[in-house]
């Protein structure tokens, strides 16, 4: 089968190869993937600038944000069929005895293995996974929609599970890239009263997205002082929530100058950089400082019936989807700020010509609108409208940003 594999640790060892088609073994299922979204940690795997804590096995296939349909069911697995369409989180393996584990934090399992790092992820034909990790998708959200779950769910563990936006909350999202629009849209539905973007030149297509989704302010705080703009929004003082979702070390520092007292900071993007700063204003602010990682079963459910209810507008977010065989034209694009994210579609995607299975549109633009301002309740958290489009290459150019956000 076609799988997209680094092979070596270092720049640029990244291409498409003929590997073994797995099999399901005893109490795991094997997936067809359709579509699988490209992740900013997959672009610095294949520059080969991911932290140390990404360091993985080699030769490893890329992918940990799939969707398709199980093709093979092992012996032992009950409740799943051939067919059934799903979408896997990317905890691929876990200790299940450890406190974490048991007490259904299995997120932060010391021994968790991720697809894409230490088991093979589902930038390939086929993917094997185990039952608990398996999501059925909604009959009304297509493959496309779908395989963005996991960084909806990163979004959703920082600005809902983590660092809960209260209603008339000043909130500030420091990166345009995925993360950072998704977690823009769930403050909003989480009733922020004002959601600021910030982001560099770079962005400057994504920071429009922005503001399509309903961002109040964008700055590109290449041009602009952020700290200034802030001080003249609300009481002055600063923001209730700072989303650090660029994964650069030193964005830190600007999130506690813009945070306000007895604030708080999500930090959901890491990168390799040391600090070279100060901590002292987390302390004279009394800011609530929040590390966010990965996520849980509940969050991707939460996030699937968001999708099925039709809370988030996907299609502004997925600006291209690609064959494997153009998987750089896709992570460039994304590289160069072009598209907020992209996505590839394996050759099973290509065959399904259902309704919910996606058609490719080369050139196509991306439907325009502005996010309904609804509510974010604990427990009605639902997504957006099915639909893919695929645009290959683009015209602007730009430098790649450090930094990783979590999965």
């Amino acid at each position: 089968m076609k799988a997209l594999v680094k092979y070596a640790d270092t720049d640029g060892a990244l291409e498409v190869r003929d590997v073994p088609e797995p099999v399901a073994g005893p109490g795991t299922v094997l997936v067809r993937v359709h579509t699988v979204g490209v992740c900013g940690s997959d672009i610095h795997m294949w520059h080969n600038t991911q932290s140390k804590s990404s360091k993985g096995v080699l030769p490893i296939t890329l992918g940990h944000e799939s969707a398709g349909v199980v093709a093979a069911v092992g012996d032992g697995v009950t409740g799943w069929s051939i067919g059934d369409r799903v979408v896997c989180e990317t905890a691929a393996s876990i200790c299940g005895v450890c406190g974490l584990c048991r007490s259904g934090r299995y997120n932060l399992c010391p021994w968790r293995e991720g697809y894409g790092l230490k088991r093979d992820g589902a930038m390939a034909e086929y993917v094997v996974a185990e039952p608990r990790v398996l999501h059925r998708i909604p009959d009304n959200v297509s493959f496309e929609t779908a395989s963005m779950t996991e960084p909806y769910a990163v979004a959703y563990n920082a600005v809902v599970e983590r660092a809960p936006v209260s209603p008339g909350d000043l909130v500030v999202v420091q990166g345009a890239g995925t993360i950072g629009i998704l977690a823009l849209q769930m403050a909003i539905l989480r009733g922020a009263a004002t959601t600021v973007v910030l982001g560099t030149e770079i962005d400057t297509h994504r920071l429009e997205q922005a503001r399509r989704l309903g961002a109040d302010h964008v700055v590109d705080i290449s041009r602009q002082d952020p700290a200034e703009a802030i001080s003249r929004l609300h009481d002055g003082l600063g923001a209730d929530l700072v989303v650090d979702a660029t994964g650069v070390s030193a964005a830190l520092k600007q999130s506690m100058e813009l945070v306000r007292p007895a604030g708080a900071i999500a930090k959901v993007g890491w990168g390799p950089q040391p600090l070279g700063f100060t901590l002292d204003p987390l302390v004279k602010k009394a800011v609530t400082l929040y590390g966010c990682y990965s996520h849980t079963w509940s969050t991707w459910e939460n996030v699937l019936r968001l999708f099925s209810q039709g809370k988030f507008r996907p299609e502004l977010i997925l600006g291209g989807v690609y064959a494997i065989e153009q998987w750089e034209a896709a992570f460039s694009a994304m590289q160069r700020g072009d598209n907020v994210k992209s996505a590839l579609r394996m050759p099973f995607g290509f065959e399904d010509s259902g309704p919910l299975g996606g058609e490719s549109h080369s050139g196509g633009s991306l439907d325009g609108g502005s996010l309904d301002r609804g509510s974010l309740s604990d427990e009605s958290l639902s997504g957006g409208s099915p639909g893919s489009v695929s645009r290959i290459g683009g015209s602007r150019t730009g430098g790649f940003q450090t930094g990783e956000t979590t999965n």
